[in-house]
């Protein structure tokens, strides 16, 4: 007996040791990005507007613009760039659409840990050009089961006038981490420059995904 409960202790103890050399690297990165701003060299401001604290998305699965549905938690294992536009795919959700993609590949051998999300409204889009330019992009009907979803990425305080006017910008492109929490978010004017600063940033603090 004495031999099997020696033998439990080193199996938990190994447990205890894989789930640490897993989690804890995504723990650092949260600590630096979230708990301790002061740690970032240089005076370095994010290119995108940090939520705090990061917001936990449901699993869903939605309705995929061509057919069939996403896997509940197609938002969980990687990072994942979503981008949500209502209307037409006109220039500007085009160019929002090309940066994800251009940040993406500039990622080099780390690209494969970054996903692309774009739900589009009823209007949209042009399945031609989408297939073409973007064979990558995992492409969502925005529809009634994408609510809660949506609900939760454009939530906002809107208790100022500055942040009621922030309600009616252009649509943002969202960064959501590996665990399926929204933590950043980029207004229309940011640049692929600083969202490839972010990304590689955070790519290089973090092991999962």
């Amino acid at each position: 007996m004495r031999a099997q409960g020696s033998r439990n202790r080193r199996q938990r103890r190994v447990l205890i040791g894989l789930a640490l050399m897993f989690f804890a690297p995504l723990g650092i990165a949260f600590y630096l990005y979230y708990g301790h701003g002061s740690w970032l060299p240089g005076g370095h401001v994010n290119s995108g507007e940090l939520v705090q604290p990061v917001r936990p998305l449901p699993p869903l699965a939605l309705p995929l613009w061509d057919s069939g549905t996403t896997d509940p938690n197609f938002l969980k294992g990687k990072w994942t760039f979503l981008y949500v536009d209502q209307g037409p795919c006109g220039q500007g959700c085009r160019t929002r659409l090309y940066d994800t993609r251009q940040v993406r590949l500039a990622l080099n051998r780390d690209m494969n840990r970054v996903q692309r999300v774009f739900i589009a409204g009823g209007e949209c889009c042009d399945a031609q050009f989408l297939r073409e330019q973007h064979p990558d992009l995992i492409t969502i009907r925005a529809s009634d089961a994408a609510a809660p979803l949506l609900a939760l990425l454009q939530q906002r305080d809107l208790s100022t006038a500055a942040q009621r006017a922030r309600s009616a910008e252009a649509p943002r492109v969202y960064l959501i981490d590996p665990l399926g929490n929204l933590m950043m978010s980029y207004a229309a004017g940011a640049t692929p420059k600083g969202m490839l600063e972010d990304m590689k940033r955070l790519l290089r603090l973090s092991s999962i995904g």
